[in-house]
């Protein structure tokens, strides 16, 4: 034959199958595999794989919060914002609120505020003191603030406005004249009923005076409701003295005007206590009505002193003081 039925040379064969790919093996197919998996996910990237069979799950970064927007209150109709002022506290819309521009300023130095704070008393306390503000506002035209501001933050109705009634910070507060060996603070030896301390002023064996004098303006009344008519004042004070020792005492509150010219005045001067008297005590009370218009300050006063002229402090023991203003009962 001569080799027709074969037309590759004879090393031909050889070279073809040489030249062809291998078929990869089992572990060369896992080998690329992994290595194309790498190349797919890319650099600095974990599969899935990966990611398990280590136990831990890929991090997936939290979505940021916009910040809210704040609210303008500034953009409220005026009813509505007077209601949301009502519920500050008068001390902060006085101190704060009104310098925050001049809508806010004007709603705080105004009347219809004030008003709508007093009106949240529903009790039948507050209901009659409403009608009592109502009744003695000032003029409208008044280019001054509104005077309910400072009442509403002082509420000087039916609070005592004597300060450190029973010595409990020393003599503060109080104009003081010593006698003798002068004033002192001690506990009280006979419970005083709704006093803020059990402690008293101690005098000695000469007279001994202390004197507060009350600015009502100051303390949030205003003209128009001290000249009303319709508010009372009511004093009271308390005295004693120790088992071993007499002693004496006196009281007396003026009513004054504006230039400290007296309007009207009560005065008391019981009986000394004798020694040996089991440590007695006593309450002085009186009712000013019927107020004299042009009242503007309270002075009270009182002296005491011991009946055995005893060097140190065996006079007068007096405590809760106290200067209230009331609406006066129809």
């Amino acid at each position: 034959m001569d080799g027709s039925g074969d037309c590759s040379a004879p090393g031909a064969s050889q070279r073809d199958q040489s030249a062809r790919p291998k078929c990869p093996g089992p572990a060369e197919t896992k080998s690329r595999c992994r290595s194309r998996s790498h190349a797919a996910a890319g650099p600095g990237r974990r599969t899935m794989g990966a990611s398990a069979s280590k136990g831990r799950a890929a991090r997936v970064p939290a979505p940021q919060s916009q910040p809210a927007e704040g609210l303008d209150l500034s953009r409220l109709p005026p009813e509505l914002l007077l209601t949301v002022l009502s519920h500050v506290p008068p001390r902060v819309l006085l101190r704060r609120c009104r310098l925050v521009c001049r809508g806010w300023r004007a709603l705080v130095d105004g009347q219809a505020l004030w008003l709508l704070i007093l009106a949240q008393d529903h009790s039948a306390t507050g209901r009659a003191l409403l009608s009592l503000v109502r009744s003695c506002l000032p003029p409208a035209g008044d280019t001054k603030p509104c005077p309910l501001g400072r009442f509403c933050e002082r509420r000087p109705i039916g609070r005592n406005l004597i300060c450190n009634p029973c010595g409990q910070e020393g003599l503060r507060k109080w104009m003081v004249q010593h006698g003798g060996d002068g004033w002192v603070v001690e506990n009280n030896m006979t419970t005083v009923p709704g006093a803020p301390s059990q402690t008293c002023f101690v005098a000695s064996f000469s007279w001994c005076r202390k004197k507060q004098v009350l600015d009502l303006e100051e303390e949030g009344l205003w003209p128009e409701l001290l000249d009303s008519g319709k508010i009372e004042i009511h004093v009271s004070d308390w005295w004693g003295a120790r088992h071993d020792s007499g002693c004496r005492y006196r009281l007396l509150v003026q009513l004054l005007d504006a230039g400290q010219t007296v309007l009207d005045k009560f005065s008391a001067v019981p009986d000394p206590i004798e020694q040996w008297n089991n440590n007695v005590c006593f309450q002085v009370t009186h009712v000013f009505s019927n107020i004299k218009m042009g009242v503007r300050f309270v002075s009270f006063e009182h002296w005491g002193q011991d009946t055995q002229f005893w060097a140190g402090h065996y006079g007068a023991r007096v405590t809760n003081s106290s200067v209230i203003v009331q609406v006066s009962q129809p």
